[in-house]
């Protein structure tokens, strides 16, 4: 059975989420899993417009063009930041439609793992076990989440980040490129963790932390 999804933004995430749906395809022996209606945009760049347009699908308009439509439609939040991802989620929830969970045939999820709808694991992503990922979670190319860790809605393990056993990381967080979260550490509500920081201790809410060790 293919399901139609809408791809939401027409940025570098949501270009990439169309490259997840293509490999999902494209290992399948039937029908494809996935049919992509399109982007939809409220705030599109005009080189975005342009490199969605060689991908050969359409934009589709602002996300209203989500209003009516089939209730089995889904959508993939292509917006890299959390914080802007998670005000485009509740913006959209009003439509009523579901969320896509993308899993790229070279990403790896431990099969005890839970995950809520929305899941977006790009190529070489790995979760080990016993692992809780929350809503419109991303995990970029190669990065790494540790046993019995707890990611909340809308995080973001940007590429070869890595995330080590028994952590906490809350909503919105952001864990940076080639970033470390040591083990069992909490990284509080809209945090950032900078690239190539090393976080040796808890991180509080709303705060960046830098460097290593991580300050």
């Amino acid at each position: 059975m293919t399901t139609n999804v809408v791809i939401v933004g027409t940025g570098g995430m949501g270009r990439e989420i169309f490259g997840i749906v293509r490999a999902i395809n494209a290992n399948v022996s039937d029908a494809p899993v996935w049919r992509v209606l399109g982007f939809v945009d409220d705030y599109p760049t005009e080189s975005g417009l342009k490199l969605v347009q060689r991908l050969d699908v359409p934009f589709l308009g602002p996300s209203r063009w989500l209003a009516g439509q089939s209730p089995t439609t889904h959508v993939a939040l292509g917006v890299g930041d959390p914080r802007w991802r998670r005000e485009t989620d509740l913006a959209i929830q009003p439509y009523g439609l579901p969320a896509a969970t993308l899993v790229h045939p070279a990403a790896e999820i431990g099969p005890d793992c839970v995950f809520e709808e929305g899941l977006i694991a790009l190529g070489g992503a790995r979760v080990t076990t016993n692992v809780i990922v929350g809503r419109h979670v991303h995990l970029n190319q190669n990065c790494t989440v540790g046993h019995d860790c707890v990611l909340g809605d809308h995080v973001s393990v940007n590429p070869l980040a890595a995330v080590s056993g028994y952590c906490r990381i809350e909503s919105g967080v952001m864990i940076g490129t080639t970033a470390a979260v040591l083990q069992g550490r909490t990284v509080g509500r809209d945090a950032t963790v900078g690239a190539g920081a090393v976080v040796t201790r808890d991180v509080a809410g709303a705060t960046t932390v830098k460097g290593v060790p991580a300050r």
